[in-house]
């Protein structure tokens, strides 16, 4: 790298905002990958079935006849 190169990277505008300046700020967001995708379907699958199956049978027991 030259010289001239790092002297122009070392000074930074402390004034300036960041749509002057530009740098550093180019955010990219990244894909989900399928396998995390269907881990979080799985998940969904689950909790509604768990609901269903145990959580609603069980409060109606809780709320009709409280200990």
């Amino acid at each position: 790298m030259s010289q001239t190169k790092q002297a122009a990277d070392a000074q930074v505008d402390p004034n300036g905002t960041a749509q002057r300046e530009s740098r550093f700020h180019n955010y990219i967001g990244n894909r989900i990958p399928w396998y995390v995708r269907l881990i979080w379907l799985g998940f969904w699958v689950f909790a509604i079935y768990y609901v269903i199956q145990y959580l609603f049978p069980d409060l109606q027991t809780e709320i009709l006849n409280p200990p």
